[in-house]
């Protein structure tokens, strides 16, 4: 319902009830403003665009609590989304008042800042938020869908994989339980977190299998243990060395509680743990430039070149989707290119069952035409 009525005054008073039946009105010195007005809110309510005026004074910082708390996140992700609604420069800005502008900005000063990755990471939180809040009503439309974010590079050229002979200098230059931790990141593609939290009861000896079932993570005066993230609680299918190092290591009583992996006061390792033990190993090793995520790139390539496909490397890696390990890892598969080449040389091997430079030399003796 809505009316337009001149007052006493000379001025027009435009009025609507929106659907919960609360009333609206805005004073306007000319009937043809209050008409145009009118028009604007009954498109809005229209085309499913409609935000009562009085949340245009809320702010990204006031809507975020009432966002968080229905949300389902583990206490990392929660920390995550603070941080960078708390870096949002428009972040304390009315509703009524946000434009694409306002996220151009923001990007911009990040850059002056930050690794792209890491704007990227911020941007995408920010933005989960911006989206709830246009769900909700709060907002009329997402002003940072589009944003032009800086380019983070190819996953090709952004991939460190080291060679099978800097992780054998690495695994020779370890410790003893630091040793079996890089095995299992290496031979296994766990992450850290997964091989920090580790019990005796995850490895299956006779069955040689490892069983993923929980994570480490920092936690506000030390470590949080809790269930892996989704899609990644597995079972990894070990190889006969890695279990025979597992069997070994179990059997030095080196753990304590069960945790394969001590830190301090009978925790597992903290992530600053293991990246002490990291870095002490690989400067004593002469391997450098190197992190230890880049072991599980170093597994992820070995299924591959062994001709794993796609889904048998989403599952022993743990990622949530095939999309997830093509995303990162695709440029390492044969291309169609490679597999003609390898077909072809498969039948000259056949045709003439002789090694290739036996052919070279017996085709250099052919007489020509």
């Amino acid at each position: 319902m809505a009316s337009i009525k001149k007052r006493p005054n000379g001025s027009w008073r435009a009025r609507y009830r929106d659907h919960e039946g609360k009333e609206h009105a805005r004073h306007f010195p000319r009937k043809i403003d209050a008409q145009h007005w009118l028009d604007e809110v009954t498109t809005s309510v229209r085309t499913g665009r409609y935000v009562d005026p009085g949340h245009g004074r809320t702010t990204l910082t006031d809507y975020f609590e009432e966002y968080a708390a229905r949300q389902l996140w583990e206490a990392g992700t929660e920390r995550a989304m603070r941080l960078a609604v708390r870096d949002c420069t428009f972040a304390g800005t009315p509703f009524g008042k946000l434009s694409r502008g306002h996220a151009e900005h923001w990007v911009k000063d990040m850059s002056t800042r930050l690794a792209p990755g890491t704007i990227r990471t911020r941007f995408n939180n920010v933005h989960t938020v911006i989206r709830g809040a246009v769900h909700d009503k709060r907002l009329p439309e997402d002003f940072m869908r589009g944003v032009r974010l800086p380019s983070t590079g190819s996953t090709e050229h952004k991939l460190r994989i080291p060679t099978p002979e800097q992780v054998g200098m690495i695994l020779g230059a370890s410790e003893d339980h630091t040793r079996t931790f890089w095995a299992v990141c290496a031979f296994a593609g766990l992450r850290l977190g997964e091989a920090a939290g580790l019990r005796a009861e995850d490895i299956d000896i006779e069955g040689r299998t490892i069983r993923i079932e929980r994570q480490v993570q920092r936690a506000p005066g030390g470590v949080e243990v809790r269930e892996p993230k989704y899609g990644s609680q597995r079972t990894v299918y070990a190889p006969d060395s890695l279990t025979t190092m597992l069997e070994e290591h179990i059997g030095s009583g080196v753990y304590g509680d069960g945790w394969l992996f001590i830190g301090s006061r009978g925790n597992p390792p903290h992530q600053n743990t293991v990246g002490h033990w990291w870095r002490k190993t690989t400067a004593t090793a002469g391997v450098t430039g190197f992190v230890l995520h880049d072991l599980r790139h170093f597994y992820a390539s070995g299924l591959i070149a062994a001709g794993c496909d796609v889904v048998t490397v989403q599952r022993a890696l743990g990622h949530k989707k095939p999309t997830v390990t093509l995303n990162t890892y695709s440029h390492l598969w044969p291309t169609a290119e490679d597999r003609t080449r390898a077909a072809a040389q498969g039948l000259i091997d056949s045709a003439f069952g002789i090694p290739a430079d036996s052919m070279r030399t017996l085709s250099d003796n052919m007489p020509s035409d």
